[in-house]
């Protein structure tokens, strides 16, 4: 038997536990800076994102999160979507 976590039946491969605490906060601080303008907005949907390494309903990486970041950056240098 090993002492690796990744080998663990109730956490395959998984690097960050399920934290619902963490999950909630991260959430909450989110929740209060968002709409106080274009960019808290952002910061919100960026700490939305973070949470969900912590939620053990959602699958999702730290690479995934940095990946959709980038994207949402280089849409807001373009000017939107639409350009």
């Amino acid at each position: 038997m090993s002492d690796d976590p990744a080998d663990s039946k109730d956490s395959p491969d998984r690097e960050f536990e399920p934290d619902p605490e963490k999950v909630r906060f991260l959430r909450e601080i989110a929740d209060e800076i968002r709409a106080e303008s274009t960019e808290s907005d952002q910061l919100a949907n960026i700490l939305y994102r973070t949470s969900d390494l912590y939620d053990e309903n959602e699958d999702t990486s730290p690479e995934e999160i940095l990946r959709n970041v980038k994207f949402i950056l280089d849409v807001i240098e373009r000017g939107g979507l639409g350009r």
